[in-house]
């Protein structure tokens, strides 16, 4: 009778399993609400970084102050973000990124040394650093 098993045992076994199929039910549950969550969490993120892009707030409230900044010869606009923000003038090197990309001032901003407002907004800053030189044979 060693082949046959107990009516006890193949309780036991089924509870078992019972067992193990509640445990990896609960465990597909939690993943599911990790995943969720993970998702929600990257949603606002998304949006929140979008909220930043468009809606440009300045890094100060009006009088503000002035600050001087040098431009490098060919910058990158993460470069130039940086700058900005080592100065006080953006809050954001990726949203100002984003906000160049955007701009009509893609690829446009000339070197030398600005004196920028903390109470103008980003695109503002960029009117300033991209403007064409006006001719003097006028």
């Amino acid at each position: 009778m060693a082949g046959k098993k107990s009516k006890k045992e193949k309780r036991r076994q089924r509870r078992y399993r019972v067992a193990v199929e509640g445990f990896r039910s609960v465990l597909h549950i939690l993943i599911l609400v990790l995943v969720v969550l993970l998702i929600a969490a990257a949603g606002r993120r998304a949006y929140r970084f979008g909220y930043d892009v468009f809606y440009e707030v300045s890094a100060e409230e009006a009088p503000g102050r002035d600050v001087t900044v040098t431009i490098p010869e060919y910058p990158t606009a993460s470069e130039i973000g940086h700058i900005l923000k080592d100065a006080g003038l953006i809050e954001d090197v990726w949203v100002f990124v984003a906000q160049e990309r955007l701009s009509a001032y893609h690829d446009k901003i000339k070197p030398g040394t600005y004196t920028l407002n903390t109470s103008q907004k980003p695109t503002e800053m960029l009117a300033v650093l991209g403007a064409e030189e006006e001719d003097d044979a006028s």
